[in-house]
């Protein structure tokens, strides 16, 4: 029924350019379809519609980022575009959203692969949605692009977001990178659910000895199950610096040497900051060989008054 809709959409944009204004086109295809298949509900004058908008977005879309020659390049031929394979596993309900509040190719095929993924169904969608879930993960910056395969590139990205949501923690008003930390691992469980579906947790300060004897110890090294690949952690309680993408690489450089299997993918590297400021991470991205992505955790940490009474002041003030 899908791969329908998107030939119906298609043939649809085609005779649009040939018919006159007035022709009411939809509305005759529509009692054609239902006068061949009556009592089919899928034949609504509304689903005709959405049918050609489907495809026509799609379309514009792609002709317009010259995306034929990458990820459609399999898709696109003498001018038209087939329907992905992939998108017979998003129900019509959740193409016709995501078509009509996706603002771009690129935030379209994120909420495709999300659903694809987890199986949101419409009402999850909408609401993922009005939590700019897609923004969030546009933020976080990578040279994932330049470091990573095509296909992997893509999927490493979607694992990331920016800021992360600290807000279960419970902290001092002044607070280390140490409090930080010891903080995310009692609510270890917390923290891998605001990572993402698939991430397990390996270890903190795990020793990486090198050949010479000298060790060194990242702040937390996850594992993420899905695209089969660790991934190094780095928090950071101040602002983004140049130095601290350095430090990053040569942990993921580290990590790929002693811990990758032959079987894991390419490890990538995560740094956790207070802010950052996009040029300054881009350039910083220079010249760094392992791939590794920024990001910032919100601000607005629960905190804890380190001036509060004893329970035992406040008995003797009642």
């Amino acid at each position: 029924m899908l791969n329908f809709y998107w030939e119906l959409g298609r043939d649809i944009c085609a005779m649009s350019k040939t018919a006159k204004y007035g022709d009411g086109l939809l509305k005759n295809i529509t009692l054609d379809l239902q006068a061949d298949f009556p009592g089919d509900s899928g034949l609504s004058l509304s689903n005709i519609k959405a049918a050609r908008r489907w495809y026509k977005t799609y379309y514009q879309w792609v002709t317009k980022s010259q995306q034929p020659v990458d990820f459609f390049g399999d898709y696109w031929k003498d001018g038209t575009l087939s329907m992905p394979y992939f998108f017979a596993n998003v129900p019509w309900g959740q193409h016709i959203f995501i078509t009509a509040k996706a603002e771009s190719l690129n935030e379209a095929l994120f909420y495709v692969s999300q659903v694809c993924e987890h199986g949101w169904s419409r009402t999850e969608l909408e609401y993922y949605h009005a939590e700019n879930y897609y923004s969030k993960h546009s933020n976080a910056l990578t040279n994932f692009d330049e470091k990573l395969p095509e296909g992997e590139s893509m999927l490493a990205k979607q694992m990331l977001k920016s800021p992360y949501n600290f807000e279960f923690l419970q902290m001092p008003v002044s607070y280390s990178e140490r409090d930080l930390e010891d903080e995310l691992i009692k609510h270890i469980t917390d923290f891998l659910l605001e990572l993402g579906k698939g991430f397990s947790f390996v270890g903190r300060q795990m020793q990486l000895s090198m050949p010479n004897g000298n060790t060194y110890y990242p702040d937390l090294i996850f594992y993420h199950i899905p695209s089969h690949r660790y991934v190094v952690c780095e928090l950071k309680v101040v602002p983004f610096t140049p130095e601290f993408a350095g430090k990053l690489n040569f942990y993921v450089s580290a990590v790929d040497h002693l811990l990758r299997g032959k079987e894991d993918n390419q490890t990538i590297g995560l740094l956790i900051c207070r802010s950052k400021d996009d040029t300054i991470v881009e350039w910083s991205f220079e010249g760094i060989e392992r791939p590794i992505g920024v990001a910032e955790y919100e601000k607005e940490i629960k905190q804890l008054i380190d001036n509060l009474p004893t329970t035992t002041q406040i008995k003797e003030n009642i």
